[in-house]
């Protein structure tokens, strides 16, 4: 993802990387009105996204080693 897409919302509901970005939010609701946000925008550039890279509503998740959830940043032990 091209960073200039999401400019407006990086720090606010959006952590990007490389080609990758993560959404996220104070509750559910929060976070499916962020997705939508970035989908949309997504959409109206024409970015096409990778359904298998794609992961929806995960509490926590492995980012190059390190487990990301809401206690923050750790080492991936694995």
């Amino acid at each position: 993802m091209h960073v200039a897409i999401v400019t407006d919302y990086i720090d606010n509901f959006i952590k990007v990387f490389v080609g990758d970005f993560s959404i996220f939010g104070s509750s559910f609701d929060v976070c499916l009105a962020n997705l939508s946000t970035v989908l949309k925008r997504c959409e109206e550039v024409n970015l096409v996204l990778s359904w298998e890279k794609s992961h929806f509503m995960v509490q926590e998740g492995i980012v190059l080693g390190h487990k990301v959830s809401k206690k923050g940043i750790e080492v991936d032990k694995a």
